[in-house]
């Protein structure tokens, strides 16, 4: 397998005003692109685990349009372990996550493209890690999480209206790394992880879905099998769940499922090329690509793309930096990737920000 390091530093921000509703605009912390979760000191690359876990190379056929990777502004401060990401108003917004020495953050960072720039929003009414998000209308929901480092999970939800937080029901049951999204008005949460030690730590196959109207969840016909730090996303009114990590990422899975409201059931899709977890997906130019993630000793750079037509995989051209723990959207003509960890488990958070597009 080929494996690389990619060092450089990011070009400073545009400046400009922000869109973000009373957002102020928030600087960067040293410019540092790292720093670690126990150490305030470091704040460099670990280049010599990054060579050595990173892997680039994927099993899927190599697409005619291979695309390409660029730098844009770097978050305000390095993070990893934050919701994975969502979109709302043609921005990326980001939620809580590992950060400044502290695992139960409530930082919520907004990217306008735009602008290429980074600005604050109304934090998270509590810190905490592996935060589900989505976005309905124009509500942005919070769910779940871990409030200790990848364990301890928490069952509060709330939802960002008019630029203030507001709690909702609960779920059913405390769960972190759950997945969201939204559907037919409604949201799903799906999967997740349980446990308050790591000793007891467990994947969860629980689906349940939030009705706004109601403010209660309702069960639904659970996930195949139990799994967390997936990639999910709607793509033609359909939940597609890919990859994942089963209890643990020495245990990742490469399944692929989708689920149809008409009829509650799961049905298997081709798998993932590359098993992962803690990685990206998003749906862009009528495809599903799924970037990133992590697995014993290796963060992957792959970047491999679904046809949904065809029911294949290829693979474009990958990360410059392997993260996992990041946030990802596509906006536009461009996927942005956002923070993540360089190396694999939580040590190291980044504030490196790339997009892909294939322009």
């Amino acid at each position: 397998m080929e494996r690389r390091n990619f060092l450089g530093m990011i070009g400073g921000l545009i400046i400009s005003s922000p869109s973000w509703p009373q957002a102020a605009s928030h600087s960067h912390h040293g410019d540092a692109l790292y720093s670690s979760l126990r150490d305030p000191s470091a704040k460099e690359a670990p280049t010599a685990l990054m060579a050595q876990q990173h892997v680039f190379d994927s099993p899927a056929p190599k697409s005619k349009q291979p695309g390409r990777w660029m730098r844009r502004a770097t978050l305000p401060l390095p993070r990893s372990e934050m919701a994975w990401a969502t979109v709302m108003n043609q921005q990326m917004h980001v939620l809580g996550g590992y950060g400044e020495q502290r695992v139960d953050r409530a930082y919520h960072h907004v990217y306008d493209p735009k602008q290429d720039r980074w600005f604050d929003a109304p934090a998270l009414p509590r810190g905490a890690n592996h935060v589900g998000v989505a976005v309905l209308g124009d509500q942005l929901y919070a769910v779940g999480g871990h409030l200790e480092q990848n364990r301890k999970p928490d069952s509060r939800c709330f939802v960002l209206e008019k630029s203030q937080w507001r709690e909702i029901a609960p779920l059913p049951q405390r769960c972190g790394a759950v997945a969201l999204v939204a559907l037919n008005g409604n949201i799903h949460a799906v999967g997740g992880a349980i446990g308050d030690t790591f000793s007891d730590k467990k994947s969860v196959n629980w689906h349940t879905m939030y009705v706004p109207a109601q403010d209660r969840w309702v069960a639904l016909t659970p996930l195949p099998t139990g799994r967390d730090h997936t990639g999910t996303l709607v793509v033609n009114d359909l939940i597609h769940v890919l990859g994942g990590r089963v209890d643990s990422f020495h245990t990742n899975s490469n399944l692929h499922h989708s689920w149809d409201a008409k009829t509650d059931r799961w049905t298997m899709r081709n798998p993932l090329p590359t098993a992962r977890s803690g990685h990206g997906a998003v749906f862009f130019k009528g495809k599903i690509f799924v970037m990133g993630g992590e697995g014993t000793n290796r963060v992957y750079g792959q970047n491999e793309a679904y046809d949904l037509q065809t029911d294949r995989w290829e693979s474009y051209a990958p990360m410059p930096t392997p993260r996992h723990g990041m946030g990802a959207a596509a906006i536009g003509n461009m996927i942005y990737v956002a923070g993540g960890g360089p190396i694999m488990g939580g040590d190291i958070q980044s504030a490196l920000h790339e997009a892909f597009t294939l322009d």
